[in-house]
């Protein structure tokens, strides 16, 4: 921003039907899971494209990408799957990237498994990294605040809805982490230890038995459901 905008595009409003409507292109997991917010945006005369993204949930520009979440989605990412690595990556092909959380963010004191401090940490982390986050009451909020997004994003700043391909992993210690990571209840970090303990991936799956032993966190519960994934025959 230039610091000369003012407020005038969000308060002037045309009557409907007589004003340019901006496209959102909704991944299609969102758009099955979220139905309400595609149809609010329908009703609003937006007009929907539907793909399999890779990364975010809504495209709104070439620059800018949303990644939705309700707080209890939230607070799960944070105990079970690497979030910072997933936003950081939808940055990267998206500059104005954002996260939106939807819920009542009060919740979070409610929660029995993880405490407050780390929500806020979290996303302390994620702000202090350029990383913007919004929160909506509700569905209804998500819908206003995405359509004014896009119509920001397309009618003001004449950008339009693009899909960026994302970078495949580069090295070969990317690779290994991301493999290890896969391995359910493991995530990143714990990827990490455990490589840094036994070097290579074949090495680690050989002595998962010991896995208690050397990297904090994990015990028989994680190390059984591992083991059950990797030696359990296939079946479609």
């Amino acid at each position: 921003m230039s610091g000369t905008e003012t407020l005038l595009p969000f308060i002037k409003e045309k009557k409907k039907g007589d004003e340019e409507q901006p496209t959102i292109i909704v991944d299609s997991r969102e758009a099955n899971t979220a139905a309400k917010i595609v149809k609010g945006l329908l009703e609003k005369g937006v007009n929907i494209k539907t793909e399999a993204l890779e990364k975010g949930d809504y495209i709104l520009s070439d620059q800018c990408a949303v990644e939705r979440k309700t707080v209890q989605d939230f607070v799960y990412t944070l105990t079970r799957r690497y979030l910072f690595e997933q936003v950081f990556k939808l940055k990267e092909a998206y500059p104005k990237s954002l996260l939106l959380i939807e819920g009542y963010l009060p919740m979070i004191y409610k929660f029995s498994h993880i405490q407050p401090v780390a929500v806020w940490g979290a996303m302390f982390n994620l702000a202090k990294n350029g990383v913007a986050m919004v929160n909506t009451s509700s569905y209804k909020e998500t819908i206003d605040f995405l359509y004014v997004a896009a119509r920001q994003e397309q009618i003001v700043e004449k950008r339009s809805p693009t899909v960026h391909a994302f970078k495949k992993t580069e090295t070969l210690s990317e690779a290994q982490v991301y493999f290890v990571a896969s391995l359910p209840n493991i995530g990143r970090e714990k990827a990490t230890a455990i490589l840094q303990s036994y070097q290579t991936p074949l090495n680690a799956i050989i002595n998962i038995d010991d896995w208690s032993k050397t990297v904090h966190g994990l015990g028989p519960v994680i190390t059984n459901k591992i083991k059950d994934v990797l030696s359990t025959p296939y079946k479609e």
